[in-house]
């Protein structure tokens, strides 16, 4: 396999971001994100936020579509960083937002199970990471698992 020069691979990239969105916005993550973890997951917050705001609540049926489809966003926005820790933040503000979600999920059962397995995921991420950001992190964990609106 032979060496590209930087021209050949300036038009490799060009090439790749004119086809996909996921494509541009991996791009624009590795090029202008990824050196910021810290304002990627807080921009990332508002965005879902937003997203949050949109959902249209007039039956069972939308909010868990609308829902669905945040969390959607939300493993693709994970997946372009590689590291645990935003995930983990992430999946936490995913399911902080739930619980705060009116009308409760709890009542549903599809949302209900939807948002347990999000807590079975949050806990096999915090054991790949550092024992101190374990620690942390299942704090933050049990704190969103006691505030769980029934």
């Amino acid at each position: 396999m032979r060496q590209r020069s930087p021209n050949e691979l300036l038009e490799l990239c060009l090439r790749l971001a004119r086809f996909k969105k996921e494509n541009k916005e991996l791009l624009t993550y590795l090029l202008f994100d990824s050196s910021n973890e810290h304002a990627y997951i807080e921009n990332v917050k508002k965005e879902l936020d937003e997203q949050f705001r949109q959902i249209n609540r007039t039956s069972p049926y939308f909010i868990k579509k609308g829902i669905r489809k945040i969390l959607k966003n939300l493993r693709k926005y994970a997946r372009y960083s590689i590291r645990k820790e935003t995930q983990v933040e992430l999946l936490i503000f995913f399911c902080t937002r739930l619980n705060d979600f009116n009308p409760p999920i709890h009542k549903n059962l599809a949302l209900s199970k939807l948002y347990d397995n999000q807590v079975v995921f949050i806990r096999k991420a915090i054991k790949s990471l550092h024992e101190d950001l374990q620690y942390d992190y299942g704090k933050e964990l049990d704190g969103l698992l006691n505030n769980k609106n029934c």
